[in-house]
């Protein structure tokens, strides 16, 4: 087992039109006003980002983001990633079945490269999980209050 690659799985229900979700999650460089641990998004070109992130555990990432994917017909939202982390993330939004509101899948594929967090990747392995989780689960809370203040 490769102990700095990490696969991430999150699944946001979403209360909206898939149209509304997608047009809030296309524009990183507004994550930080909505969703807490986004520290910082600073645009370098209209397909690339500088971003910074910090959950409960005390450190910064940073990753280059560049845009691979931007599909509004088909939902999908996917940057490749270098820096600290290196890989890919990916958003699929669509409708629900029923047409009530949205599905909002997060995949992220990433190795780490942060010199501290490989040295601490095997016995810090369930911390970097539950990290990774509570910053998803404030990310979908953030993004609630957001889309209800729209």
């Amino acid at each position: 087992m490769d102990w700095c690659h990490f696969r991430f799985r999150s699944v946001w229900d979403l209360p909206v039109p898939a149209a509304s979700a997608y047009a809030v999650l296309e524009r990183a460089e507004e994550y930080p006003r909505w969703w807490r641990q986004v520290r910082d998004v600073t645009p370098l070109d209209d397909r690339t980002v500088i971003a910074r992130f910090r959950s409960v555990l005390p450190y910064d990432l940073v990753v280059t983001a560049r845009e691979r994917r931007r599909e509004p017909e088909t939902g999908i939202l996917e940057i490749g990633m270098s820096g600290d982390l290196d890989g890919w993330a990916r958003w699929t939004v669509r409708a629900t079945p029923h047409g009530a509101g949205t599905c909002a899948l997060y995949e992220q594929e990433v190795d780490v490269t942060k010199p501290l967090m490989r040295r601490l990747a095997m016995p810090g392995r369930s911390a970097f999980l539950l990290n990774h989780a509570l910053m998803m689960r404030s990310g979908r809370r953030g993004l609630l209050t957001h889309l209800e203040a729209v």
